[in-house]
């Protein structure tokens, strides 16, 4: 009987800080098992072992913020039935996307002594904004137990079973006491989606919002609840203006409390 062939897998950097592929070395045991299963057939993080493609399954982690790059993700969608992105910079721009309210130039002309040198976009901007994504893993960085599962579900033809749900019911589970009832320091827990474990309340620490926003997130009654409580608008900017910024919905919100 003829042996059947494994998965051949990719794991891509773009624009990042390799956080989200270091969360599947991170794996260990897991990795081993999906090993089995998969050929892990170009990951530079890994190993420098490099099997041509095309792949059944790519793994992409960091935004677009560079001409080359603009370039090179159309490629990387070519070669790949399956297009994952992992992380909040390949799902929302990242931290980097900060940029997007400003004007670049003006940054690299402060940082570089000579910005002629510097070729970079005007905006830094998700994988899905230029081609077709299959599935989006969020997180900064993800969480290994939910790549796992997706990595599962892609070798059992099903769909990843990942949360929708808000860090809130995270903070209910663990019995943390809520910040909201409390008037603890402000929080995005309520519009964000769950996968961390509500790591930051567990602390006494607002939620960051490094998961992104989720489903149907009512940002303007929380930044009014906050508001209520006398919490200023550049407050609530940069409360919305950190590894999700460019995110839809915390972009909107962000920029009504801009003066």
């Amino acid at each position: 009987m003829k042996k059947q062939r494994k998965p051949k897998l990719a794991v891509w950097k773009f624009s990042s800080c390799d956080g989200c592929q270091l969360s599947l070395l991170d794996c260990e045991d897991e990795l081993l098992a999906v090993a089995e299963n998969i050929e892990i057939a170009n990951f530079v993080e890994a190993s420098r072992n490099v099997v041509k493609g095309p792949y059944d399954l790519s793994l992409v982690e960091g935004s677009i913020t560079t001409p080359h790059d603009a370039e090179r993700i159309h490629q990387v969608r070519r070669s790949s039935k399956v297009l994952i992105t992992i992380g909040a910079c390949a799902t929302a721009g990242g931290i980097q996307a900060l940029r997007n309210f400003k004007d670049v130039r003006e940054f690299t002309s402060i940082v570089y002594a000579t910005p002629s040198y510097i070729e970079t976009l005007n905006k830094s901007t998700a994988i899905a904004d230029h081609v077709f994504v299959d599935f989006e893993l969020r997180g900064c960085p993800i969480s290994k137990q939910q790549l796992v599962e997706v990595l599962s579900a892609f070798l059992n033809g099903r769909k990843p079973a990942t949360p929708s749900y808000s860090v809130c019911l995270e903070c209910k589970r663990r019995g943390t006491v809520c910040g909201l009832v409390t008037n603890g320091p402000p929080c995005l827990g309520p519009v964000t989606q769950a996968g961390c474990n509500a790591l930051c309340p567990s602390y006494n620490r607002g939620c960051f919002g490094c998961f992104g926003p989720k489903e149907t997130p009512n940002t303007n009654s929380l930044a009014s609840y906050w508001k209520s409580l006398g919490t200023k608008d550049p407050e609530l900017l940069r409360l919305f203006r950190s590894y999700n910024a460019y995110a839809e919905s915390f972009r909107k919100e962000s920029e009504a409390h801009e003066k």
